[in-house]
């Protein structure tokens, strides 16, 4: 028996919030029912409640609890794990009015900001007080924090600057029952009790709703160098990437390219990166160390990956030309809708493994007969091999479902995971059962139950709570 009916719950809904904030046309609705993976299953939702502010989440969540409908937190819809994506009745609850900067606090070099605010607007606005925040989903343009720090989400610095999780001091989260939450700390240091932070960042909205967070922020980094090399097989660039990191080299990013990647940047940017037509792999890294840092740090880069048989090392302290190499680097997957739709997979392996993958994703395109190309962050072992197919056809759709499962598949079988920045979502909820066992399964279920005892947030993102 539910408290209260629908009905009752729309209109308690829109006399808290406004009659505005409050969507349930279907085809409004259905505009913010799902994110940007196309195999995720998706419901339809009551209603889209937008609310403006803390107070606004905590009506929500109250009211939802009341009438034990789900709630499902949203942000940008840039996610491409399906885990913001709606569930039949339940309220999709956006954050994106939450949208503040709230403070930079320059001497201590961090800043608290809610949810709504999207990731380059944030760098953008603390580089004007010479600081830095690392975190650079591929999305940054227009993907929002909130989404960020509910997928622990990564991007192209990770070598150097870690995940969203490595910037976050402190969170405030609304709870099932609607209370306020305040984690973590606005000090360096500091481990009083639970990391319950930690928790929080990557639970995809299964656990509370965060509505602020306190993010440690770094210096400006030195405009970057950059450098790339072309290699004729992918074992070379393999060597390459596992002798940089033996001997300790870290830049501030460091990309592979196949050479079905390179073919499409090159084609959608009509230009060439100077790798030659027999490229089967492309290395691209930078530092932001600059000056003579910078440089020594490229030399040593540009010497492994002669020594390991480029044909191709170059390095640039120019900026457009590092603009441009980097640039072929973030359009590939725009790249590939020249040739039709695409499915992003996410695993990430031991760097000394990554030419396997390759290897594994090469032999999965030839079986299934579809275009795969995999990009992905050397420098900590995070590919993304991305399917190719028509989007008219269902058996090519099948096949790339097929593609995506076996892919997940070579990941596990190499030591790697099932998710290394996306999250797992409504699609990968089998494979996290058979990465963390039977025993990890029952833990993530004992701390759902703990904290949302009606299991109303999210449901079924990540892992299911039934058998």
């Amino acid at each position: 028996m539910t408290g209260m009916s629908n009905d009752a719950l729309l209109q308690r809904l829109r006399d808290q919030l406004g009659s505005g904030a409050v969507l349930t046309d279907a085809d409004v609705t259905s505009t913010y029912a799902r994110d940007m993976m196309p195999l995720a299953p998706v419901g339809k939702p009551l209603a889209v409640v937008l609310p403006a502010d803390t107070a606004g989440v905590q009506a929500v969540v109250r009211a939802c609890a009341e009438a034990k409908v789900p709630i499902v937190p949203r942000g940008a819809g840039s996610g491409l794990s399906g885990a913001a994506n709606a569930v039949d009745d339940c309220v999709v609850l956006v954050l994106t009015k939450l949208n503040e900067i709230v403070e930079v606090d320059a001497g201590n070099r961090l800043a608290v900001v809610q949810p709504g605010v999207v990731n380059l607007d944030f760098r953008s606005a603390v580089e004007k007080h010479g600081l830095f925040y690392p975190p650079d989903p591929s999305s940054y343009d227009w993907c929002t924090l909130g989404g960020n720090l509910s997928t622990n989400a990564g991007g192209l610095c990770c070598v150097k600057y870690g995940v969203t999780t490595d910037s976050v001091l402190g969170l405030e989260v609304v709870l099932a029952d609607g209370s306020l939450l305040k984690t973590g700390r606005r000090t360096v240091k500091g481990v009083a009790g639970y990391d319950l932070t930690k928790l929080f960042i990557g639970s995809e909205g299964t656990l509370g709703v965060i509505t602020q967070a306190t993010v440690a922020l770094r210096p400006l980094p030195q405009a970057p160098a950059t450098f790339v090399a072309g290699f004729a097989t992918t074992e070379a660039a393999g060597e390459a990437v596992a002798r940089a990191v033996r001997e300790g080299l870290v830049p501030s990013l460091l990309e592979i390219m196949d050479a079905a990647s390179i073919k499409a940047a090159e084609t959608y940017l009509n230009t060439d990166l100077g790798a030659g037509s027999d490229c089967q792999a492309l290395l691209l890294g930078q530092s932001d160390a600059g000056g003579e840092v910078a440089r020594r740090e490229l030399a040593a880069l540009e010497q492994i990956c002669t020594d390991c048989g480029a044909d191709l090392a170059y390095a640039t302290d120019d900026l457009e030309e590092g603009r441009m190499l980097l640039q072929a680097r973030r359009v590939v997957l725009t790249a590939l809708e020249t040739y039709g739709v695409w499915l992003t997979d996410d695993v990430c392996v031991p760097r000394t493994r990554i030419a396997e993958l390759i290897r594994g994703c090469e032999r999965i395109s030839e079986e299934v007969g579809l275009k795969i190309a995999v990009v992905g962050h050397a420098g900590d072992g995070n590919m993304h091999p991305t399917i190719v197919y028509s989007p008219d056809s269902e058996a090519e759709f099948a096949r790339a479902q097929q593609a995506f499962d076996e892919i997940l598949e070579v990941g596990l079988s190499l030591g790697g995971t099932v998710t290394g920045e996306h999250g797992v979502g409504k699609i990968k909820r089998e494979w996290l059962a058979r990465e963390i066992g039977p025993v990890g399964i029952r833990v993530h279920r004992q701390i759902k139950q703990a904290l949302d005892p009606e299991n109303l947030f999210n449901p079924g993102s990540m892992f299911s709570m039934a058998d």
